[in-house]
């Protein structure tokens, strides 16, 4: 004798399959995104009332000298634009003043070599004097709010931490879209879901309408 179910029993596999996947990729995502998520959502509530969050910057500065077989390789190069720091003079401003410049591409005078060194929460620069070889190094800091700031606008924050933002955000799409279907699968049970998800959807929309101009 047939099951009684047996009509609906391809059915349910289905559904039970799919609850099962979606389930799975939905508290993968979810644990994926849960640190980054609550630190950004902590960031986006600082952006939203950062004229009213004082900044307190601290300044520090540190000079030297550069010896005289370095300079005279800055003094070679001083009408190549675009080109970046010699590697022996990088290496001394890495171990004399601890000051990272590799990579960066200086600006050229015929008085000096700038070199803009932005980071995230501050800013930096270094200058050295072509006649004479002095450094000057300047490094201003915002604070740890800034700093989470500008890493939740991914300003100055380098390759490595766009291509993080990018994975975050490929996550939390997962997370969000999975969760869209498991409200579908679950909305038979729970009445209130469609007018909760209308409602998060035409709120943002009537604020943005309405409010802002």
């Amino acid at each position: 004798m047939p099951h009684p179910n047996s009509d609906n029993l391809p059915s349910q596999q289905s559904r039970a399959f799919w609850l099962r996947h979606l389930h799975q990729w939905h508290w993968i995502s979810s644990a994926m995104c849960l640190v980054a998520m609550l630190v950004f959502a902590l960031t986006g509530i600082t952006l939203n009332h950062s004229a009213q969050i004082e900044a307190h910057p601290v300044v520090s500065k540190k000079n030297g000298t550069l010896p005289a077989p370095l300079l005279n390789q800055l003094t070679g190069l001083n009408d190549t634009k675009g080109k970046v720091l010699p590697a022996g003079v990088a290496d001394w401003l890495a171990h004399d003043l601890s000051i990272q410049t590799y990579g960066q591409t200086p600006e050229w005078s015929p008085e000096e070599v700038y070199v803009a060194l932005p980071r995230p929460g501050g800013d930096a620069w270094v200058r050295i004097a072509l006649d004479s070889g002095d450094v000057e190094y300047e490094l201003t800091s915002r604070g740890w709010i800034a700093y989470l700031n500008d890493l939740h606008k991914g300003r100055n924050t380098g390759t490595a931490w766009n291509w993080f933002i990018d994975v975050f955000a490929v996550a939390c799409l997962i997370f969000c879209v999975t969760g869209l279907f498991l409200l579908k699968m679950h909305a038979s049970k729970r009445p209130g879901t469609w007018p909760f998800v209308a409602f998060g959807l035409v709120l943002p929309l009537i604020l943005a309408l309405v409010f802002i101009h």
